[in-house]
């Protein structure tokens, strides 16, 4: 029989004892299932817990561990998630994955009128939470993500690593090489007059990488875009809509275009019909992460591919290693993906090959 502690029982004492992690600890007490733990230890953790009386209860754990149980997931701008599908699916992602660990999910906007940048950190101040993830700063919050980082907080940035950032834990796409394989793709396809809708303005830094990412492709080609290629819209679709009739309006040649997300793509396919110009016929067009409702565009949208839902278990397990303090020193690690093209009938490659 395992000794019994003199003092308040916790989930390391636990551990300890059955010679297994925290993380299964929680899982087998928290009655995860699909965690590849065997029958043999959940019933050994099971049976230490009894034998030392810990109660397996979320009170109880917080104040043996000193924990809140609770993490962040700070956002650009709470609207976003009306609109903006990516974002949407990688919070969902993200909620499923604290549940699952028995774990709370608070989430914080940082753009919202009224907002201050970097008032996420107030949440690490007043001991709020475990930990947070920060999906894709604006470059003015860099120094607040800093202090976080400096003060040894578990913190995962979803976004690529920048100069900045370097030495934290990042995770996300390679956003510009993945525009930039969308950019060749329509260089390949015979364009050279390809502009192109961001997804959002340009305090946020995967927009610029977003856009350095088609201006390399082009200018490997000896293609030297100017200023009436590229207009800035703002995550959802009327943005788009707008942004593109601004393109429209600069008299600007274009036969094809590369819009920042797919959002953004919905609406300058609204745009360009209303103008009379047909797409792929007239105007190619590739859109950026292949939301679920891409392949229902009319015409269906070519697109590259993310993954919201994996990035979202990522980015979790990332956290909640150094949670448990296995990584929490770990300086620069990210995990970076690199979109996968998807072609349907949006660009006219299909219309060539027919």
């Amino acid at each position: 029989m395992a000794e019994i502690s003199k003092h308040r029982p916790t989930a390391a004492e636990v551990a300890r004892l059955a010679g297994v992690s925290r993380t299964a600890v929680s899982f087998v007490l928290n009655n995860v299932t699909d965690q590849g733990i065997s029958a043999a230890t959940r019933e050994r953790v099971l049976q230490v817990a009894r034998d030392i009386g810990y109660e397996p209860n979320a009170a109880a754990r917080m104040l043996a561990s000193g924990t809140t149980g609770t993490v962040a997931l700070v956002i650009p701008k709470a609207s976003h998630l009306y609109v903006d599908a990516f974002l949407a699916q990688l919070v969902a992602s993200i909620n499923e994955e604290c549940h699952r660990r028995g774990l709370k999910l608070l989430i914080e906007s940082t753009g919202d009128e009224g907002r201050e940048p970097g008032a996420f950190v107030n949440l690490v101040k007043t001991r709020s939470i475990d930990g947070l993830i920060v999906v894709n700063p604006r470059t003015g919050e860099h120094e607040h993500l800093q202090r976080i980082h400096d003060a040894g907080i578990p913190l995962v940035v979803f976004g690529r690593a920048t100069a900045h950032l370097e030495h934290f834990q990042t995770m996300g796409n390679d956003t510009g090489r993945s525009a930039r394989i969308a950019t060749e793709h329509l260089l390949h396809l015979g364009h050279e007059r390809i502009a192109y809708v961001s997804f959002a303005p340009r305090e946020y830094h995967a927009v610029s990488e977003r856009e350095q990412g088609w201006r390399d492709a082009l200018e490997a080609h000896d293609i030297h875009p100017g200023s009436t290629w590229i207009e800035y819209a703002d995550i959802d679709a009327q943005s788009g809509y707008v942004a593109t009739q601004r393109l429209l309006a600069s008299q600007l040649d274009f036969t094809a275009l590369f819009a920042g997300n797919d959002t953004i793509a919905f609406g300058a396919i609204k745009a360009l019909n209303e103008a009379g110009i047909r797409v792929p016929h007239d105007v190619a067009l590739i859109g950026y992460d292949d939301i679920p409702l891409a392949a229902f565009a009319s015409p269906p949208l070519t697109t590259m591919r993310s993954d919201p839902i994996e990035h979202g278990k990522e980015a979790m397990q990332m956290l909640l290693d150094q949670m448990e303090q296995r990584t929490r020193r770990r300086s620069g690690h990210r995990v970076e993906r690199v979109a996968k093209l998807i072609v349907r009938e949006s660009c006219g490659a299909t219309l060539r090959t027919a």
